[in-house]
């Protein structure tokens, strides 16, 4: 079992990084393409699978473009924007 131990831990790395390295959605995460991501995880052992894991730990993500989440409607310009410009034509047409 003592034997079988260290190369259950290796496969448990690498099969957990090569499915997160594989399942990023960028072309080429943490400056390296996809495909060299998952050569260093494999050809690497232990090393490989452990940097990928810290490397993808503590380098800050990019965020999202546009909005992340929706925000309330009193927190959102636009719908602000529009509120305000509602206002001001039924101020303008005489209206309640």
């Amino acid at each position: 079992m003592a034997r079988v131990l260290p190369f259950l831990i290796y496969l448990g790395l690498v099969i957990y990084a090569l499915s997160d390295a594989l399942q990023r959605p960028e072309k080429e995460p943490y400056g390296l393409p996809k495909w060299a991501w998952a050569g260093v995880i494999v050809l690497l052992p232990y090393l490989g699978a452990v940097a990928w894991i810290l490397v993808s730990r503590t380098r800050p993500e990019q965020p999202p473009q546009g909005r992340a989440h929706p925000i309330a409607p009193d927190d959102d310009p636009e719908y602000l924007s529009w509120l305000r410009e509602q206002a001001r034509r039924r101020r303008e047409s005489g209206g309640s």
